[in-house]
């Protein structure tokens, strides 16, 4: 009798200990169904295992920044945030944002990502999130229609120019070896080709991550749009205004020249191949490669990053328990299988160990994610997506690219716009 009232005050104990520990959260995100559904299952999981109850509010990418802007500002945000790392400058200039996931790291595991990582989304030493994923831009080629032209991939910028000539003489003037317009998002894809470039040269980033001072000088904007117009002269990619005339101001994935092979290079995240390859037609061949350079780069420029991070809100009334589901949704084996690489590759250790001793990373993505991993580069700054610095860049070089300013002219606008964006953070 003794022995059952024991057990029966062992039970009731560790059930009122669970109802106090138990704690309603928040999760916010943004993704598309897969990430949705993913999400949504592994946040019952680790809430059932954990003993919270975990509400989702998640969306599309449009809308969502606005979105958690009104909700930081007016203190109603999630107890759990998926941030994208660029937009630490803008929520948490000072590393008080959110909370300091050092001060919960008996809960968390932390160890689970290098020095590195972890420095990458910290803020004057405190951690403001955990990065799920790092990505990075690489060269994709449509190895079919280069098959097709009699030519190997690409492997510097010489080689594009040179398969530009090769493409209008066998295949005629409609096809492209490669593709850097991006009429969405002040000029995204021109931007990341300029960029690239000029870091291989200089060797350094275009803006200081610890001074935010622009690195890149008038001249170096001058050689890298010098670049641009030789590329759009030539043919290795579709001039803008022949673009913008077609009124073609579509995304990559959707535009029918990139699915029938008539441009048949990009310059994307590792992350991005089912976005990119999905569309293209049946018999068409999709393959990463190494970051192209000219011999007299220094290194190979990789622009790489954490691809977005988990955040716990200053406000939230359970920290401690919003850390335990953070942990268990990027530690725990069972919320791994359930998320895969609906997040990209993971950076938490233990998850892509797990993925990879299960056979569950695709040869191609994994190809692609060793190829960002492995380039050389200098650290990024956060703010290189600064609206105000993709405005000042993407505009000028639009402007050029209509021919409305010449290289020189571009370049200052670029100088000016940049500094006096990042002046104003630096006050």
């Amino acid at each position: 009798m003794k022995l059952k009232m024991t057990i029966l005050a062992t039970l009731m104990a560790a059930t009122s200990l669970s109802v106090a520990n138990a704690a309603d959260l928040r999760m916010s995100w943004w993704g598309g169904n897969s990430r949705h559904e993913a999400t949504q299952e592994a946040l019952k999981y680790c809430g059932e295992k954990l003993g919270h109850t975990i509400a989702p509010e998640f969306t599309s990418w449009n809308g969502h920044l606005a979105k958690v802007t009104v909700q930081l500002a007016g203190g109603t945000e999630a107890d759990i945030m998926q941030i994208n790392w660029p937009w630490l400058p803008l929520f948490t200039k000072d590393g008080t944002g959110f909370a300091d996931l050092n001060d919960y790291k008996d809960i968390i595991d932390l160890s689970q990502w290098s020095e590195s990582e972890l420095a990458a989304t910290s803020v004057k030493g405190h951690l403001q999130g955990l990065p799920l994923s790092i990505t990075g831009r690489v060269p994709w080629f449509n190895k079919t229609t280069f098959d097709k032209a009699g030519l190997p991939l690409p492997k510097s910028w010489d080689d594009l120019l040179a398969a530009a000539k090769v493409f209008q003489e066998k295949l005629g003037d409609g096809y492209y070896p490669y593709e850097a317009t991006g009429l969405t998002s002040h000029g995204l894809d021109a931007r990341g080709l300029i960029r690239a470039y000029i870091v291989q040269k200089k060797g350094v980033t275009m803006i200081d991550p610890d001074t935010l001072a622009l690195n890149f000088t008038k001249e170096d904007f001058v050689d890298g749009l010098n670049l641009y117009k030789t590329f759009s002269d030539e043919k290795v990619i579709v001039p803008w205004k022949t673009v913008a005339a077609a009124g073609a101001n579509v995304p990559l994935h959707e535009d029918p020249k990139w699915a029938d092979g008539r441009i048949a290079g990009t310059y994307q995240w590792d992350t991005t191949y089912h976005k990119i390859a999905d569309p293209m037609k049946e018999g068409q061949e999709l393959v990463p490669a190494p970051i192209l350079k000219n011999a007299d780069a220094t290194n190979d420029g990789v622009f790489r990053k954490p691809s977005m991070l988990f955040s716990i809100s200053k406000n939230s009334e359970n920290p401690k328990a919003a850390a335990e589901v953070v942990n268990c949704l990027l530690t725990d084996t069972g919320a791994t299988d359930i998320l895969g690489t609906t997040r990209g590759i993971p950076a938490s250790k233990v998850a892509f160990k797990h993925l990879m001793d299960k056979g569950a990373i695709e040869p191609i993505l994994l190809k692609a994610h060793n190829l960002v991993l492995d380039a050389s580069g200098p650290a990024i700054s956060a703010y290189f997506d600064h609206p105000k610095v993709e405005e000042a860049f993407g505009d000028a070089i639009e402007m050029f690219a209509y021919g409305e300013l010449t290289a020189e002219e571009a370049a200052d606008e670029i100088v000016m716009g940049i500094n006096e964006a990042l002046e104003k953070e630096r006050k």
